[in-house]
């Protein structure tokens, strides 16, 4: 387990941003760990483990520093991975971090939100709420009209092309949804 290089963390801090704007110092710099024994366990950090990177406490990483390289197989919270080519890809696993901080977000309604879990792109007949001043191609949060984060992906039209569409219209095209965990679960 390393830390990220330049390269890497300009990918991941742009991927991070798309999703949730300015919030991303709430990620980086202000969010306080309160995980251990230590009276001041430290902030988060982000570390890379074979082409994944994880989101953990500085002290989790003082602690993991007793195992093996090649015997640690997780830590902290998988937010991403590398592909092949070096571009980064968010995971499911970075729902829950990208959902409290979220700039856009898009609400399904009950009918709809199966669909969704089963992989497909949220159309406008399914669309209960939408925040104001989404643009095409923005990182957009999925929830459902509980305020249940169901997964992201990215606006294919703007807020105000989408109250002008019809109802078979895609809004949003998904990324990853909670669905994943069975439908994928031995990639996880």
């Amino acid at each position: 387990m390393r830390p990220l290089d330049e390269n890497e963390t300009t990918a991941v801090f742009n991927k991070l941003h798309k999703f949730v704007g300015n919030n991303l110092k709430n990620i980086v710099l202000d969010a306080q760990s309160n995980e251990g024994p230590d009276s001041k366990p430290g902030r988060y950090c982000f570390r890379l483990q074979k082409n994944r990177v994880y989101y953990v406490s500085e002290s989790l990483i003082k602690r993991a520093t007793n195992v093996k390289r090649e015997k640690l197989v997780s830590l902290g919270t998988q937010i991403g991975k590398f592909t092949k080519v070096g571009k980064f890809q968010l995971t499911i696993q970075s729902l829950n971090l990208l959902a409290a901080n979220a700039k856009h977000k898009v609400w399904l309604k009950p009918t709809s939100e199966m669909s969704f879990l089963y992989g497909n792109s949220v159309l406008k007949g399914g669309l209960g709420r939408i925040t104001e001043n989404i643009q095409v191609n923005d990182g957009v949060v999925v929830f459902s009209m509980s305020d249940v984060p169901l997964g992201f992906g990215d606006a294919a039209k703007s807020t105000v092309d989408c109250r002008k569409m019809d109802p078979n219209g895609i809004v949003v095209h998904r990324h990853a949804d909670i669905g994943e965990y069975l439908r994928m679960e031995d990639d996880l």
